[in-house]
Formats: structure tokens, C-alpha cells, sequence
């Protein structure tokens, strides 16, 4: 019956594919054509390179005629813009040279907004360069009117900015009565380009005039383009330069303070550790396209930390990777196939936290120390995109065996039978571990194509006591898209192999885990084999759509078949999925006398499982206004309909949710004034009142300086379900599978405050408290789990059926005055205090010193307070740990 299903979502795409290809053109696609403009540059030659000082007055400048005629393309498209811009480009054989003068009638107007690199606040003008020319990647240099840089690898046509590449060039500012200037020196090093005699580059230019909010393009793009790098203009006489190889080493040194609560007899939490450590990151150009990165010991210590987060249905919280030597160049390695995250590379799962447990006796005055993170022992990348079109992705890392060191109590009064005090083990807790990715992308059909593979591979080194992770886990799929009509239809789609290999035990595991649960109360497709060392699996998608136009839409479907694993090396939420989706969305961004832009969109999907059960079908809309005096209103609604749930009992059967309904509402004042905000309101509902949702949502950003910017968001969120899973019990050979009514709440404030004192030095403090807690009542057990009605579904416990005493719920199901099972107490509280204060100086460019101070703390508690008291109880009462740091690196250009 499945198979059918996928037979028959692909039979629909391909003919709808056919269709479209053989539509006429319509009265939007027969608009005319937008002209390509191009400029001609000139080499320098003996004359005298341009002084990066903000003046355009050496006679270099005088070699090329400046370009103009900027036209809107925010908010009027097409129309002249309130202030022109001019612009010039020279070279020679190892710079690229960019001068603007962004006119401006009242100089004193400008906006000179202060940041750290990438901030793009205030005035700014943008330079990006396609010298690939493969209209799908491109580089992008961006200058403020107070000098702050900001520089981005474009890839997937613009869908992707990257600001984690951080190229070394130079660039310099000037306010004059015409209004201000800009001069960029931008070495060819950093730049990837053929050994051709004649470059042909794709370029663009884009001016932010602030007090309009408005932008303008040096070539003029339609309304709702198919992308961004290929509609770029073009950039010709540069001749005879030639490739330059990158090559960079980084060196740091880093000392550190840990300062935490001592423990009592606890020889590894004496009040503070002190630690020195070195280690080296290198970029070393293989050719002008391939670049290989290295890290030897990275430290990522000035890295913010993750948002508090507290999830109750069981699965993984996914949080995006923030280390820099995995965030740069990410988009070559990225292979996502189906939503919800799944990717076979997650490259957080490089370093994580060690998956061990150890034997350590607490109740006999035992204590460990378990390390957070996997030490990485070092790390390559080989990354880059030829000229030919080949885009190529080589990651290989090795993390290092993690032991826990286990000691008794140090203090004197040792429990008499029990070992010497000094004795001491060690316990391993993660293996040496290779992790390897491979990734290829070759462009064909002029570009408008191109077709892919991924290969990914974990092996460890097991011994006894971890045998329950797998052996070794590979991954490899395959990716195409095609795109057509000028890049207004496209077609793409992908197909996943896994295959994960282990001990009987490892694989047990792994059918039993929340992403597989083999072991499903009637569910005939699949159980639990304990006899298995592998489990092999597909995934995979396939969508068509416009993607350009003032009409867009999108027909797809993905599945995971039921062995699919990928959560070694890669992000898998939930296996066993069949999913149908579609959406179309209409834009208006053509101002009107009350908005700027608008758009309008719809979603539908339906889900099945590999058996054929029809688990859900979900309905969303949504409409977004940017108004005329540049406030928002966003507005939606989302439908659950048909809606089983395979994994809420965890193993238990596919448990009915009843219908609920959704709302929200969001909008925010003018982001460009001294203060704004956002303001937003969430609510949700099921029948019967099953359960139901509500946010409320506080954001605001305050710039009293242009030196001073500071960010807030603030989030209450309430969750009350009736039938949130607690625990699975045996009643007369029987499994009840019990519920109760849950008041889950949580509240969380983000903080930031950044004071940059000139481009180069900055602080920054981030700080977040977040705090959950849960409390139960209503106890029941599943008695239909199909039913419609919540009555039916559940039965709940009569008060002479259930006692509550020593934090333990006991039940006497048959009411003869014994116990016939008990489960513990499930109410919780939790708090969680992060900050972090980072002084950031980039003493020379590329070469950076860091102070940190971060500060974390921990609390839990029954949850029976009220949020005063947890606050009170479970973060000011308790001593926090900190982190000081001094990080220095130094940027060798070779």
C-alpha cells in the first residue's frame, strides 16, 4: 500500500513537471526582459595604487568613467531612487579597487550607526561579486557610513548568506557636503576565480538610504526574481591576473579561570580550575578554488550558549551549530531532505556530550568527573567551487576517548567497609571517533542545473563497556534540481541511503529509541529483532514549483522509511513518515497608499506511516504586511484535523489527538527609530479542551548612541495538556499506559546589549534566564486509544483508586487495598541562568584578542512553587560558575 503511495506522488510531480514545462507563457512572464548592464574596469598599472582613505583622488581613479543610475528596488521597484549613488572599480595584479559616493543632500542626515562586523546597521553600500560567474555563489562586501565592515559567502542563488567568512580587505569612509564615500582595497587572494587571460565576473551594488528605508541596485532585478546571484550584472577588463593561493595560519593562546561552588569532600569541585592551552587553525589554498581548513585543538570559549529549552514528548531539541570552524562554508555540506531538520550532516554531533554512564556509587562517597564535550583532537575541511562548476566538500575529524575519573570522598570520616581513600578508577564514556563527510555538486545545462551526492561516515572505536553505540553508521544520498523558463520553474528532488552496523545490543537500542519504536502496540509493519547487527534505510523528496513571480507554489513529498538512521553523524527526528505538501503564496511588492509590500500564503500536508495509517492532515495560513509608515502586522491560523499520534506512548499504540485549532498575531513599530518593538500573541486549542497553547512574545531594541544598541525578548508560553505521558506500568499482564493532566509553563528573556567603541573594538553582553516548570493532576490510563472522544480514550483514576506519599503515586486498580502499581512523582521545576561578556579587539585585521567572562547556573526543584519562588530558590540562591578567559590569535598571511 505504501509503495503505491510514493509511486503515486512521483507519477503526479512528473506529470505536473510536463505541464508546466508546456504552459503558455503568461501575461507576467511576457513582461520584458530586465537589460544586463555591464561595466569595463581597467588595470592601474605604473600609475599610483588608490590610498584606502576614504578620498577618491589619485589619479588611478581617473583610468575608468564612474557608473550610475541606481534605481529602487525597496520599496517602489523600478523607480529612481531618492539619492543616487556613483561607483568605480580598477585593479591590479594582486587588489581589487571600489570606490562609491553615495550622494546625499543633507550630509547631517546620515545615519552612522556603530556595530560588530556584520551589524549592517545605518547607511550602508554593498558590493558583491559572482567571479565564479556560475550564477549560484558569490562574495559580498558590504561598508556603513561609520566604517563597520560586513562581508558574506552567497550561495544557493541567495538563499544563503553566510556571515561567518570573514576575508581580510581593507576599507575606509568619508562625510563630505555631496554626502559620503567609501573606498575598498580587496585582495584577489581572497576572491576564487579561473587562470582565464579575460575575466568575465558577475557583479551587483546595493545602497541602504536609511532615513527611507530604502534600497537601491546598481542592476536592476524584477519583482519576486527566481534568485539573486543570476540576475546580477557583469564586470569585464580584468586581464591577466592570476589566481592567488590563500594561505593563513592562525595560532592562539588561551588562559582560562573556572570559579564554581565547592563541594564537601568532592576532590574535583575544589572552588576553581586554572588552565592554559594553545592550538592552531590554518586555511591553505590547494588551487585558487579549493581551500583546505585546519584545526588542531580548537577552543570555541567566546561561542554563546544555547537557548533554554525543555521538551516533553521525548525527542531531541535541535539547536544550530555555532562553532565557527563548522559554521564557515556550511552550505557546501548541508543535505537536507524532508523538514523538521533532518539533515545527513548535523556537525554538532562532532564533540558532543559523551554517551557513557559510569558505575560511580554516590551513596558510598563516590564522585566523578564527567566531561561535558568530546574533545576534538583536530579537524580538516577541503571546501571550494571550480571554475568548471564543481562544488566540493571534504570534512574529516577525530575526537578522542573520554574518560570519567571516579574518586571516593577526600574528608577523613569514611564510612568504615568501604575501599581507602585515594583509590581511583577511570571509566570510558566515548570512543575514538572518526567522523568523515564527503559532498559534490556539479552545475550543468548553462548553470540552470545541477546534480549532487553526499557520503557520510562514523566509525568507533568500541570496547566493552560502550558496546551500545554502533560499530559504524554510513550515510549517502543523491540531489538534483532542474530549472526552467528563466529559472521560474524548477524541479528538484533527492533520495537517502543509511546503513548503521553494531552488537545485538546497539541495535536493540536503536529499534527501541523515540525515532524508531520497533516495539509499537499494533503497528504490523515492524518489531523488535534482537538478533540484528544492522538496520538499513531510505529517505528521500521530491518537489516542483515556481519560484519567481508574483504567484509562487510548491508540490512535494518526502519519505523516512522505518530503518532510516541517521542521528550518528546526521539529524533525524522521527523515522517511518510518508508526506504529502503543498503551498502557494502571493506577493505584493509594489507600495500602495497604506502598505510597502505584502504576501499572502497556504500550506497543506498530509502524513502517513510505512503501514498506510493516515496519522494527520494540517492546513496553515498566514499574511504579512509591511506598511506604508514601515510598522508590520503578520497574522495566521493553522488546522489540525485527522491527527494520530505513533510516538506520545512512547512504544505504546497510535494515540488519537483531538482536533485543535491555532491562531497568532504579531506586530512590531518601525525598526529603523531609537526604540521599537514587537509585540506578538499566540493561541491554540483543542475540542474538549485536550489541550491548548498560549505565547505571549515582547521584543525591543533600544539605540540611545550609535556607539549602543540594546536587544531584549521576552516569552511566556503555557502548555496544559490532559493526557501528557507519565509512565507505562503492568497491570494483571497488562501494559496501562498512563497519562495525566499537565500544567507546563515556561518564561524566558533573551538580553543584548552591544557597545562598540570604534569597527575594530567591542562589547557585548548576552544574558538569558530561563525558566519551566510542570505540574500533574488528573491521572488516567488509555483505554482506546482511537477513540474520538477524550471520555472514551481515557480513564481516569478515581480518588479511592490512587495515594500520593514519599513523592510516589501508588494504584489500586482492582480496589482490593493493594498496590497493584506506582510510578514516581513527574512534577518538575526548572531554572537556567546564562550570560556571557565578551570584549572583542581586532587589533590588526584578521587578528583578534578576546575576554570573557560567562557565567552559568543550574537549578532544579519539585515544581510546587510559584515562578517567585524558583527564581528565588533555584538562581539567586544559588552560587553561580564562571568562566574567565583571554583568547589571543594572530593572522599570518603568507
Amino acid at each position: 500500500m505504501l509503495s503505491s503511495r510514493i509511486l503515486h506522488i512521483i507519477t503526479f510531480l512528473c506529470v505536473t513537471s510536463m505541464a508546466f514545462s508546456q504552459t503558455e507563457d503568461t501575461s507576467e512572464e511576457k513582461e520584458q526582459k530586465i537589460e544586463k548592464r555591464s561595466y569595463t574596469t581597467n588595470s592601474i598599472g605604473t600609475a599610483e595604487a588608490p590610498k584606502i582613505d576614504g578620498v577618491i583622488d589619485e589619479t588611478s581613479w581617473d583610468l575608468v568613467e564612474w557608473t550610475s543610475d541606481y534605481v529602487q528596488n525597496q520599496p517602489d521597484n523600478g523607480k529612481p531612487p531618492t539619492e543616487q549613488t556613483k561607483m568605480k572599480i580598477v585593479y591590479d595584479d594582486k587588489n581589487l579597487y571600489v570606490a562609491f559616493v553615495c550622494l546625499d543632500k543633507d550630509p547631517d542626515g546620515i545615519v552612522k550607526r556603530l556595530s560588530r562586523r556584520d551589524g549592517f546597521e545605518g547607511d550602508w553600500v554593498e558590493f558583491n561579486i559572482d567571479s565564479y560567474n556560475d550564477d549560484r555563489t558569490g562574495f559580498s562586501f558590504t561598508i556603513n557610513a561609520a566604517g563597520v565592515k560586513g562581508d558574506e559567502f552567497i550561495s544557493n542563488n541567495g538563499n544563503n548568506w553566510d556571515g561567518s567568512w570573514n576575508p581580510i580587505w581593507y576599507v575606509k569612509t568619508q562625510t563630505n557636503a555631496e554626502g559620503w564615500t567609501a573606498e575598498m582595497r580587496i585582495p584577489l587572494s581572497q576572491l576564487r576565480f579561473g587562470n582565464e587571460e579575460e575575466q568575465i565576473w558577475g557583479i551587483q551594488s546595493t545602497r541602504r538610504y536609511f532615513r527611507a528605508e530604502e534600497r537601491s541596485l546598481w542592476q536592476p532585478i524584477a519583482q519576486n526574481a527566481p534568485g539573486w546571484v543570476s540576475e546580477f550584472g557583469e564586470l569585464r577588463g580584468i586581464k591577466g591576473i592570476k589566481p592567488q593561493k590563500q594561505i593563513e595560519i592562525q595560532p592562539y593562546l588561551l588562559g582560562q579561570l573556572d570559579t564554581y561552588k565547592e563541594e564537601a569532600g568532592n576532590p574535583f569541585r575544589d572552588g576553581s580550575d586554572i588552565m592554559g592551552t594553545a592550538g592552531l587553525d590554518a586555511k591553505i589554498g590547494i588551487t585558487n578554488d579549493l581551500t583546505l581548513d585546519l584545526t588542531i585543538n580548537p577552543d570555541f570559549g567566546q561561542v554563546d550558549a544555547d537557548p533554554g529549552a525543555i521538551s516533553l514528548d521525548g525527542f531531541e531539541i535541535f539547536f544550530e551549530e555555532r562553532r565557527p570552524f563548522f559554521v564557515e562554508n556550511k552550505n557546501i555540506f548541508d543535505y537536507s531532505f524532508g523538514g523538521n531538520q533532518d539533515n545527513l550532516f548535523f556537525s554538532r554531533r562532532i564533540g558532543r556530550s559523551p554517551q557513557g554512564r559510569t558505575t560511580t556509587d554516590f551513596d558510598k562517597g563516590e564522585f566523578e568527573d564527567f566531561p561535558n564535550n568530546s574533545t576534538i583532537l583536530g579537524a580538516a575541511k577541503f571546501s571550494g567551487k571550480t571554475k568548471g562548476g564543481w562544488s566540493v566538500g571534504v570534512l574529516e575529524s577525530v575526537t578522542s576517548k573520554e574518560f570519567v575519573e571516579i574518586e571516593l570522598d577526600e574528608r577523613d570520616d569514611i564510612i568504615n567497609g568501604l575501599p581507602e581513600k585515594g583509590t581511583s578508577r577511570k571509566e570510558l564514556v566515548e570512543p575514538l571517533t572518526n567522523y568523515f563527510v564527503s559532498r559534490i555538486q556539479k552545475d550543468f545545462n548553462d548553470r540552470n542545473s545541477y546534480i549532487g551526492g553526499i557520503f557520510t561516515a562514523t566509525n568507533r572505536d568500541l570496547e566493552d563497556n560502550i558496546m551500545f553505540l554502533h560499530k559504524n553508521a554510513y550515510s549517502g544520498g543523491l540531489d538534483f534540481k532542474h530549472n526552467w523558463k528563466d529559472r521560474k520553474y524548477y524541479l528538484e528532488g533527492s533520495a537517502v541511503l543509511s546503513n548503521v552496523n553494531g552488537s545485538e545490543e546497539a541495535i536493540t537500542r536503536t529499534q527501541r529509541s523515540i525515532v524508531h519504536l520497533f516495539q509499537r502496540v499494533g503497528a504490523g509493519h515492524v518489531e523488535i529483532d534482537t538478533s540484528k547487527t544492522s538496520l538499513t534505510g531510505t529517505g528521500g523528496k521530491l518537489e516542483i514549483g515556481k519560484g519567481s513571480g508574483d504567484w509562487q507554489y510548491e508540490f512535494g513529498g518526502n519519505w523516512r522509511s522505518p530503518e532510516l538512521e541517521l542521528n550518528d553523524l546526521g539529524f533525524l527526528r522521527q523515522a517511518d513518515e510518508v508526506r504529502q505538501y503543498s503551498s502557494v503564496v502571493r506577493l505584493w511588492n509594489k507600495p500602495t497608499n497604506w502598505y510597502r509590500r505584502a504576501n499572502i500564503s497556504a500550506y497543506q500536508s498530509t502524513t502517513y506511516d510505512f503501514e498506510g495509517n493516515f496519522n494527520n492532515v494540517y492546513y496553515q495560513l498566514n499574511a504579512y504586511a509591511n506598511l506604508k509608515n514601515n510598522w508590520f502586522v503578520e497574522v495566521g491560523s493553522e488546522n489540525n484535523g485527522h491527527n494520530f499520534d505513533k510516538s506520545d506512548l512512547r512504544g505504546g499504540p497510535r494515540i488519537r489527538n483531538s482536533n485543535d485549532h491555532l491562531g497568532y498575531i504579531y506586530t512590531g513599530t518601525d525598526s529603523r527609530k531609537k526604540l521599537s518593538s514587537t509585540i506578538g500573541y499566540v493561541y491554540g486549542q483543542a475540542s474538549e479542551n485536550a489541550f491548548s497553547f498560549t505565547r505571549y512574545e515582547l521584543r525591543f531594541q533600544y539605540q540611545p548612541l550609535n556607539s549602543l544598541r540594546i536587544n531584549m525578548t521576552a516569552k511566556y508560553e503555557s502548555r496544559p495538556n490532559k493526557t501528557q505521558y507519565v509512565s507505562q506500568q503492568d497491570f494483571n499482564d497488562v501494559t496501562r499506559y498512563i497519562t495525566g493532566a499537565v500544567d507546563f509553563e515556561t518564561i524566558s528573556t533573551v538580553l543584548r546589549v552591544n557597545y562598540t567603541i570604534n569597527p575594530n573594538l567591542s562589547i557585548q553582553y548576552y544574558g538569558e534566564p530561563f525558566i519551566a516548570r510542570g505540574k500533574y493532576s488528573d491521572f488516567n490510563y488509555v483505554k482506546d486509544a482511537g477513540a474520538k472522544k477524550l471520555s472514551d480514550r481515557v480513564q481516569q483514576y478515581p480518588n479511592n483508586q490512587i495515594t500520593f506519599a514519599d513523592e510516589t503515586y501508588s494504584i489500586d486498580e482492582d480496589s482490593d487495598g493493594t498496590t497493584d502499581y506506582s510510578f514516581g512523582n513527574p512534577n518538575f521545576s526548572a531554572a537556567q541562568y546564562r550570560s556571557n561578556l565578551v570584549v572583542r579587539w581586532e587589533y590588526i585585521p584578521g587578528s583578534e584578542v578576546f575576554f570573557v567572562w560567562s557565567q552559568g547556573i543550574n537549578g532544579f526543584g519539585d515544581g510546587s512553587n510559584d515562578f517567585g519562588k524558583i527564581i528565588d530558590d533555584q538562581i539567586f540562591r544559588q552560587q553561580p560558575q564562571n568562566t574567565f578567559l583571554i583568547k589571543a590569535t594572530y593572522r599570518f598571511v603568507l
